[in-house]
C-alpha cells in the first residue's frame, strides 16, 4: 500500500488548511487511517484516526474541536480538516493506514499499529 500526503501549507493562526491522503495498492488490506505528526526536535504523535468499519474517529485531546477526520472507504482516501489552527500545531502531518482488524479502539492511537506510511507533509502555522 502506497499513500501519498498533500495540503500542507503555511497559514496564520486561526487559519484552517485541509490535508488529504491517497491510498494505493492493496488497500483491501486496510481496516482504518490516522494522522501523526512530528514537530522539530519532539517525538512523533498521534492527531486523529477513523476506522472503516462503523466510520468511529479518534482525536488528540489537543486537536479535539478543531480538528475533523473523515474518510472515504471506496476511495481509500482520508481528510483532516484543521480550523482554528494554532503555532504549535507547526509540524510534519503523516498519514498512515491501519492492517490489523478487530483491535481495540486504542491502538488506533498508536503508532507501532500502523504498517503503512506517506512521505509527510509540512504544515507551518505563523503566530
Amino acid at each position: 500500500v502506497q499513500l501519498q500526503a498533500s495540503g500542507g501549507g503555511m497559514v496564520q493562526a486561526g487559519g484552517s488548511l485541509r490535508l488529504s491522503c491517497a491510498a494505493s495498492g492493496r488497500t483491501f488490506s486496510t481496516y482504518g487511517m490516522g494522522w501523526f505528526r512530528q514537530a522539530p526536535g519532539k517525538d512523533r504523535e498521534f492527531v486523529a484516526s477513523i476506522r472503516w468499519r462503523g466510520g468511529d474517529t479518534y482525536y488528540a485531546d489537543s486537536v479535539k474541536g478543531r480538528f475533523a477526520i473523515s474518510g472515504d472507504n471506496a476511495k481509500s482516501t482520508v481528510y483532516l480538516q484543521m480550523n482554528s489552527l494554532k503555532p504549535e500545531d507547526t509540524a510534519v502531518y503523516y498519514c498512515a493506514a491501519m492492517s490489523l482488524n478487530n483491535i481495540d479502539s486504542y491502538y488506533y492511537t498508536r503508532e507501532n499499529k500502523y504498517r503503512f506510511w506517506g512521505q509527510g507533509t509540512q504544515v507551518t502555522v505563523s503566530s
